[in-house]
């Protein structure tokens, strides 16, 4: 599984780095979204709550998830 985020619906609320600073961080010039790491380990229910609760408390919707298939198009 991948993260997908867009810094174009992104209000820099900064919840994503705040809850998962393995996989987000925030521009330093915009205060927008930025994935540090897309690939996730979706086998892990930990990090798959972890990451429900990511995607839920963005007040913006601007992060998704994508299976390998999807991210590539397919």
């Amino acid at each position: 599984m991948y993260i997908d985020a867009d810094p174009g619906l992104c209000i820099g609320s900064g919840q994503c780095a705040r809850l998962l600073p393995r996989h987000f961080a925030q521009d330093e010039d915009s205060g927008t979204v930025v994935v540090v790491d897309a690939e996730v380990n979706s086998a892990d229910p930990t990090v798959r709550a972890r990451l429900v609760e990511v995607r839920d408390s963005c007040p913006v919707a601007a992060i998704e998830f994508a299976t390998t298939g999807e991210r590539n198009g397919k």
